[in-house]
This record gives structure tokens, C-alpha cells and sequence, in this order.
């Protein structure tokens, strides 16, 4: 008597569960040495003055600062995008 094809029994892609389970695993791990190297070889300090310091740009003007004429020309600028197809 012959096998029939059901939609339950499983497609062999000849992966072995172990090995697909030990690839995700080394992965996971190439992720966590590289994060780690990153940091040996830079340090936080950087990362420490960056969050700790505050900033010294200015802060930019508020939008109804600015002049009618600015206002105009960035209206103008934003709809020649639209209309020839170059929106961000």
C-alpha cells in the first residue's frame, strides 16, 4: 500500500533542528562580541560626555520668527519638489 500526500506530514529540508538552532546561536553571539569590541576599542567615554554635557548649539528660532519673505521662498521651494516629483 502506497504513502498519500497530507498536508501534515513535514518537508525535509534537510537541515537537522540542532544545527539550524546552533547557526541562530552563533549569530546572536557574532552580534554580542562585535557590541563588545566596539566599546574595548572606543570606550564610553564619549558616550558619557555626549550624554552629560549639555548641548552648546543654539537652539533654532521658533517657526513665526522668521519673515514672510523666508516663509514664502520655503513654500515655494517645497511645492516645485511635489509638483516635479522630488518630495522627500
Amino acid at each position: 500500500m502506497g504513502h498519500t500526500w497530507t498536508d501534515n506530514d513535514p518537508q525535509p529540508n534537510g537541515e537537522h533542528p540542532i544545527v539550524a538552532l546552533i547557526a541562530v546561536l552563533a549569530i546572536i553571539l557574532a552580534i554580542l562580541l562585535i557590541a563588545w569590541a566596539k566599546v574595548e576599542v572606543h570606550g564610553t567615554g564619549e558616550l558619557e560626555a555626549a550624554l552629560t554635557e549639555p548641548g552648546h548649539a543654539p537652539a533654532p528660532p521658533p517657526e513665526h520668527a522668521r519673515t514672510q519673505e523666508e516663509r514664502e521662498v520655503d513654500e515655494a521651494v517645497t511645492s516645485s519638489r511635489f509638483a516635479t516629483g522630488f518630495s522627500p
